[in-house]
């Protein structure tokens, strides 16, 4: 199988980005990033794409409760009193996870940026474009979508399934950000990859909205149309130039 073909280049990249290529099929696909410079370029593309978006997801800090429940099970034993004491603060759960997550967020930053200090060049320039992390009501990431700036199709790709009722589709919506009404985008499948065609062009369409949404209707919406329910999915719309 040629993995180089421009298409499947694409999808395996993307899926690779993403993490939601596993198994055999990933570790051939590093192989080829071993061997590829265009298979590794196209990844660098999309880890770039992507990481851009880690700032529209907001942060959870766990609540003195869960904290103190940790404390309580992993250092069941009283806290020492006097010159140790300050030992036992260095090595509390709330320390140690700190420290874990500064080095977690070292090798995020590593992975997806790693021209900004200077472990390797910078890929090469990515195309201008809209893209839309929609999170479900778990905050798991669900839907992405994106654009070229003058373009007129949105690709989008589930990153987990959506259920939708026979008979029914998954709507989604842009939401300006002036708050005035959203609009109808297109429907988007239950799962896999679909291609939205767009009423006009993404920099027309996208340039003053800043989410996205999916609702569940009896049909597709048309142009004038509004939500009947609750949103099932949204997320940021973000600008990438």
């Amino acid at each position: 199988m040629n993995y180089l073909l421009p298409e499947r280049l694409e999808r395996l990249a993307r899926e690779y980005a993403l993490g939601t290529l596993a198994g055999p099929a990933r570790r051939r696909f590093e192989r080829l990033l071993r061997q590829a410079p265009a298979a590794m370029r196209a990844v660098g593309a999309w880890q770039e794409r992507l990481g851009s978006l880690a700032s529209a997801v907001p942060p959870m800090q766990p609540s003195d409760s869960v904290w103190r429940g940790l404390e309580g099970r992993l250092f069941a034993s009283p806290a020492p009193r006097g010159p140790l004491r300050w030992l036992w603060s260095v090595l509390s759960v709330r320390a140690l996870g700190g420290a874990l997550a500064g080095a977690l967020l070292f090798a995020v930053l590593l992975r997806l940026q790693p021209g900004l200090i200077g472990l390797e060049p910078q890929s090469d320039a990515l195309p201008q474009s809209y893209v839309g992390l929609l999170l479900d009501s778990a905050g798991k990431p669900t839907v992405l979508a994106s654009s070229k700036r003058h373009g007129t199709v949105m690709t989008v790709k589930l990153l987990q399934p959506v259920a939708i009722p026979a008979g029914s589709v998954a709507q989604l919506w842009a939401l300006p950000k002036d708050g005035s009404a959203a609009f109808p985008v297109g429907t988007v499948p239950g799962s896999g990859t679909a291609t939205v065609a767009l009423a006009d062009t993404s920099e027309k369409l996208f340039f003053d909205v800043t989410r996205l949404a999916v609702s569940i209707e009896a049909a597709p919406a048309k142009a004038g149309d509004k939500p009947s329910g609750d949103f099932v999915l949204s997320g940021h719309c973000v600008k990438l130039w």
